[in-house]
């Protein structure tokens, strides 16, 4: 396909080469009813002649070499990382030593599909995704913290369906579910996280106050403000809003309807589930609740954020 501004479409070639060779027409004139240059008209000429038809057509700007080319063993070295971890660019570059940038360009040559597309467990393709370029960010940590909660199915003692197959027996009805109160800093994505079995307001008061001490140890003293959906314990619940108050705080609320204004929190529940709920298969609620803890120090002080390019911990003390 000709580029954005050529002068000649392959039709205009060939009305060229017809008006060159069949009618033998100077180049010159051709080239000056058809608003290009000699030199064009000449090369377009001298291609056909040499090639044929097939000369007309658009060629790779591709060069013949490429010395700096990334080899296929250290692509293979790549597509294997990104199947077993299931992590993106920034973070596969840590794990393989190639660049994040030279990374994105594999997966894309290789037409990877994007990890919010595959399946937190297995890595299946199962769904597209929606993105949007309207991004915020406050200035100062402690500026703004969301919360929310994330709503789990218990697992049976001896495992679930993820671990014995999709069988009426091991369907784990009737066992209630975990509530995960999620608090992340809208600047430096600090997180804290806690599970409970509900989401009353008296919960998630507890559980603010205790985020707000978490923040604290990690250099977070004061938050400005709270953001939340509009759910009942956020909305109505007067401890929660006496939590809030008692931390010097603001509460905020989103529009009703629109989840990205909650939108730090709510894609940490998304990392939250991949990275940690569904990344391996838990024999038992409590083999997944002791995972919780640990899941959480390595996302604040070992996992790469990639709006940021550093640790949570580490964008505290740049900032």
């Amino acid at each position: 396909m000709s580029h954005a501004n050529a002068r000649l479409t392959l039709h205009g070639r060939r009305l060229l080469v017809a008006r060159v060779v069949d009618d033998r027409r100077p180049v010159a004139h051709v080239a000056k009813e058809l608003g290009v240059s000699r030199q064009c008209a000449h090369r377009w000429v001298r291609r056909f002649r040499a090639e044929g038809a097939a000369g007309l057509s658009d060629r790779s700007s591709r060069p013949r070499r490429m010395p700096t080319k990334t080899s296929p063993e250290r692509e293979a070295v790549v597509l294997a990382a990104r199947t077993r971890l299931r992590f993106g660019p920034v973070r596969l570059s840590a794990e393989t030593g190639v660049p994040a940038r030279t990374i994105s360009r594999i997966l894309a040559r290789h037409q990877v599909p994007p990890l919010a597309w595959l399946d937190p467990v297995t890595g299946a393709l199962i769904r597209a995704t929606r993105a949007t370029t309207n991004r915020y960010e406050h200035e100062h940590p402690g500026d703004m913290v969301h919360v929310d909660v994330k709503k789990l199915g218990r697992i049976p003692d001896g495992g679930g369906w993820r671990v014995h197959g999709r069988k009426e027996e091991f369907r784990g009805r009737g066992i209630g579910f975990d509530y995960v109160h999620a608090a992340v800093d809208d600047r430096t994505r600090l997180a804290y996280a806690e599970i409970h079995p509900d989401e009353k307001g008296v919960t998630a008061a507890g559980f603010l106050t205790r985020a707000a001490a978490h923040f604290a140890r990690h250099g977070i003293p004061r938050i400005e403000r709270v953001i939340s959906d509009n759910a009942f314990a956020y909305r109505h619940s007067a401890a929660f809003k006496d939590a809030v108050a008692a931390l010097g705080a603001r509460q905020k609320f989103i529009k009703p309807h629109c989840p990205w204004q909650n939108g730090k929190v709510e894609r940490f529940n998304r990392t939250l589930a991949t990275e940690w709920a569904y990344r391996q298969p838990f024999t038992s609620n409590q083999a997944r609740t002791d995972a919780l803890a640990p899941w959480i120090e390595h996302y604040n002080t070992e996992r790469i954020h990639s709006s940021h390019g550093l640790t949570p911990a580490a964008r505290v003390s740049t900032t």
